[in-house]
């Protein structure tokens, strides 16, 4: 038997410092790309007839990705949500062997990863094909029934690549649990979340942080159930690093620091929103900035730096009192701060509030249409209930009439009959 290794304070030391680095690099590097993979391309509205005529639609190289856009409500009910789902994980863990809960998520989060794989490295192969000047076919997959479009897929032999690659490292993480391949399924699930959820303005941004603000105070602080269940789910929703990675023996097991993939995600998803502004305010100056990235970023520069260092010093904090720290206690105000002094300083304060996302307008647009066919469709249920008792009325006007029609007819053979009596009794 092996006697276990104890590092000196000194290793120790710098090898937390050294996890720390790690961590905050898989931290900030989703959320740089993933804003820059959100951004649409500028659309010039004087030019909106004139891509119509032209077909535009089947040009796939210049579409863009779909969204999928949180608004107001979906702010406030999400920290109420998460909840629900922090503790009934917790009560899953508490009283079910975590072990077979554990192979059901590693299975689910295996078939999760490579779909996200798949699409960031379809991302990071795709420009330097076109840098290299290699044509690639497209295939466009659609299954329809009875003329009505059930699916639609468009994809190249890249994809194809991809998914194979991803299907292998998604076996072997399942087979070996192996840390790296479970942080590069955690980038890959960052990436994906902040380029395909998009907030619909800053209203909602704020709401979102303040109310997970106190959701991370009370269930970290408050409670042990967030330390519990990060300490139990083995899946790839946290980044993780060695605390001593450099000079610990072959035959010693690997004790890790780790971030959530929340911490990363939701503050990313505003810092994506503030470069959508900038991109909003560059493009109302130059109408034809369509997908160039050339512009001035003040207010996505503030947010990514003032995310840094609400990371940073939530390490510090954690570091010195040797405690797991709620991570959005620090970010969450240093992104929201971060816009608001920006938005004070260059005088766009009323701008940055009334500002609204490509996303979220089509988005409440959408609902507004659903709304009014809801309308329609509830005003054409309650003329038909209206009609239905009109038509009873005039059947039985009708039924009446014929009755009447028929007693008249019968009334004079009654006549003739009491008449007969009446003489026979004289």
């Amino acid at each position: 038997m092996t006697e276990k290794y104890v590092p000196s304070p000194e290793v120790v030391e710098q090898g937390l410092y050294v996890a720390y680095t790690a961590l905050s690099t898989m931290a900030v590097v989703p959320i740089y790309f993933g804003s820059f993979a959100a951004l649409k391309k500028w659309k010039n509205p004087k030019d909106k007839k004139s891509k119509k005529k032209a077909g535009d639609e089947s040009d796939s190289d210049d579409e863009d990705e779909a969204t999928e856009s949180m608004s107001l409500e979906d702010a406030y009910m999400f920290p109420l949500f998460g909840s629900m789902t922090l503790f009934g994980l917790y009560l899953v863990f508490k009283y079910i062997d975590k072990t077979y809960v554990n192979y059901l998520l590693t299975a689910y989060f295996g078939l999760l990863g490579v779909m996200a794989t798949t699409q960031v490295g379809v991302n990071i192969v795709n420009p330097i094909i076109k840098v290299l000047g290699i044509n690639v076919d497209k295939w466009h997959l659609n299954l329809t029934k009875k003329k009505k479009e059930l699916y639609s897929a468009k994809f190249t032999i890249i994809h194809l690549f991809m998914m194979v690659a991803s299907i292998l490292l998604s076996g072997y993480y399942v087979a070996t649990k192996n840390w790296i391949a479970s942080n590069i399924f955690g980038i890959c699930f960052a990436l994906n979340a902040i380029q395909l959820l998009a907030l619909d303005s800053f209203k909602t941004g704020m709401i979102l942080l303040s109310g997970l603000f106190l959701y991370d105070i009370f269930w970290v602080f408050g409670t042990d159930v967030m330390v519990s269940v990060a300490m139990n789910f083995d899946a790839p929703v946290k980044v993780i690093f060695p605390r001593l990675f450099f000079g610990l023996p072959a035959d010693q097991a690997y004790q890790f620091a780790m971030l959530g993939l929340g911490d990363i995600v939701i503050p990313g998803v505003f810092v994506a929103l503030c470069l959508r502004f900038d991109q909003h305010l560059a493009g109302t100056k130059n109408p034809n900035l369509g997908r160039s990235t050339r512009f001035s970023k003040p207010y996505f520069i503030a947010c990514f730096i003032a995310y840094a260092l609400g990371l940073g010093t939530t390490i510090y904090v954690m570091h010195t009192f040797k405690a797991a720290q709620p991570a959005l206690l620090y970010l969450s105000p240093a992104c929201i701060l971060s816009v608001l002094i920006t938005g004070l300083v260059r005088g766009e304060i009323k701008e940055v509030f009334a500002y609204t996302s490509e996303e979220g307008i089509e988005a409440a647009k959408a609902k507004e249409a659903e709304e009014k066919k809801k309308g329609e469709d509830k005003k054409k249920d309650d003329k038909v209930t209206k009609e239905e008792p009109v038509v009873s009325l005039k059947a039985e006007k009708a039924s009446s009439a014929s009755e009447s029609d028929q007693d008249t007819k019968k009334s004079p053979a009654r006549k003739r009959k009491s008449g007969s009596k009446s003489s026979k009794k004289k």
